[in-house]
């Protein structure tokens, strides 16, 4: 086997701060109100559909109106807030930063529509360290589907023996392992930080 050369990184949840609880506490008080808010959006199959680009922002706002009765400028609200909450993770882009002086060659694949891509794409400024990145709502492919690992392996002439897939969801990493990459689920920085300096110190 060669060595692994190829880390490819998922964004929320993992280089990006990803909490639908904490965007739910800004809307709602109550953990019942919370609870039904994360699932009448993040939820329903709706939200699945804007992360994989069927849906443009627009059309997802007027569906989850006409579904729930709240009105646009809330809906709109709740999506603003998501993009303001996808912060850096310090740790994990100081490592994705190490991972690129170390000469490991860096690639993304997210599930993210493409109106919340382009504002973190404005906004964050790591990019760089990536030499191709694959984003759900641009190719209309999304995890765990095996078709968008294919893709990405495809289009970077990637070697899934010698790459590495880190997710934070166990099902995205399993679904990448199912292709033949190795996979990385994600809980911390040092956590991934040790898998992966396993598996790229392999000869």
């Amino acid at each position: 086997m060669g060595a692994i050369r190829n880390v490819i990184f998922d964004l929320g949840g993992v280089l990006l701060d990803w909490n639908p609880d904490k965007i739910a506490s800004r809307f709602e008080t109550e953990p019942e109100l919370q609870a039904r808010l994360k699932e009448s959006l993040f939820g329903h199959a709706d939200w699945q559909l804007f992360d994989r680009g069927t849906f443009t922002e627009a059309v997802l706002i007027e569906r989850v109106r006409m579904r729930t009765g709240w009105n646009t400028a809330q809906i709109s609200a709740i999506i603003d807030a998501v993009r303001e909450s996808l912060d850096e993770k310090p740790d994990t882009v100081k490592l994705l930063r190490a991972l690129h002086q170390r000469g490991a060659h860096l690639f993304c694949l997210s599930n993210m529509p493409t109106s919340i891509y382009d504002h973190v794409r404005r906004r964050h400024v790591f990019w760089d360290a990536f030499r191709g990145i694959v984003i759900s709502g641009e190719v209309r492919m999304m995890k765990p589907e095996p078709e968008v690992f294919a893709h990405l392996l495809e289009k970077y002439a990637l070697r899934p023996e010698e790459s590495v897939f880190v997710d934070d969801l166990s099902a995205n990493v399993d679904a990448a392992k199912r292709v033949g990459l190795h996979g990385v689920l994600f809980k911390d920085a040092v956590q991934c930080r040790s898998e992966l300096d396993r598996l790229l110190d392999r000869a």
